[in-house]
């Protein structure tokens, strides 16, 4: 199965507009947003988990990292509610479950092999952000060689400039709008640039999004 596998090619997905496809677990579906494989696959997915909902245990052999959106996701390492950026390496193994239902922001299989980093970071906590551009705070997530993984808060009105983003990137709008030469972006939009690609932003509306660079060199 490809979906928007072309790393080298433009994507953006208003996630909110997909139908939900099922997982091989009942009460857990995706709206897939790229997908390069069938069960095992590079993916990017929203996923829900409904009420009282679980995967069986497994193991993410090339890692996988997820933001929660809403509800409380769980394993065995504990319960993440709204806001939680979860990052678990290659070779870690989980089973996860939701009591009350969630909904998340799930990658797979996008780490380096030699990546051992867990990582649990509460977005939430006003504390963790400082400031970036005028108008603009920053959560930094993850950071490796090349991988850079963040939280942007951006005021409405604010002009960010151009930026060059030599190895790519990735945003996941969860609140808020903004807009660039090719188009608006809306709370629950998917876009992805690849490499080499130049960005103009502008912020319509107060917007946070998680934004990804440096994993889309192909």
């Amino acid at each position: 199965m490809k979906i928007n596998a072309d790393l080298s090619q433009r994507a953006v997905v208003a996630s909110g507009s997909l139908p939900w496809s099922p997982s091989p677990l009942a009460g857990v579906d995706r709206r897939m947003l790229e997908r390069d494989g069938e069960e095992v696959a590079r993916a990017t997915s929203i996923v829900r988990y409904a009420p009282n909902s679980f995967f069986s245990a497994h193991t993410h052999a090339m890692g996988e990292e997820f933001l929660v959106l809403t509800g409380t996701f769980s394993d065995e390492t504990g319960d993440f509610g709204p806001g939680m950026y979860v990052r678990n390496p290659p070779a870690s193994r989980h089973r996860p479950s939701s009591a009350k239902g969630c909904l998340i922001f799930v990658k797979l299989r996008q780490m380096h092999p030699d990546d051992s980093e867990y990582v649990r970071v509460d977005t939430c906590d006003a504390s963790l952000w400082c400031n970036g551009r005028p108008g603009e705070k920053i959560l930094p997530l993850y950071e490796a060689s090349k991988e850079r993984v963040y939280m942007l808060s951006w005021t409405k009105g604010i002009d960010l400039g151009t930026e060059t983003f030599s190895e790519g990137v990735e945003y996941l709008v969860t609140q808020g709008q903004f807009k660039d030469d090719q188009g608006i972006y809306s709370k629950g939009s998917w876009l992805r640039l690849p490499a080499g690609s130049q960005q103009s932003i502008r912020v319509l509306a107060d917007a946070t999004v998680y934004r990804k660079t440096g994993h889309l060199i192909i």
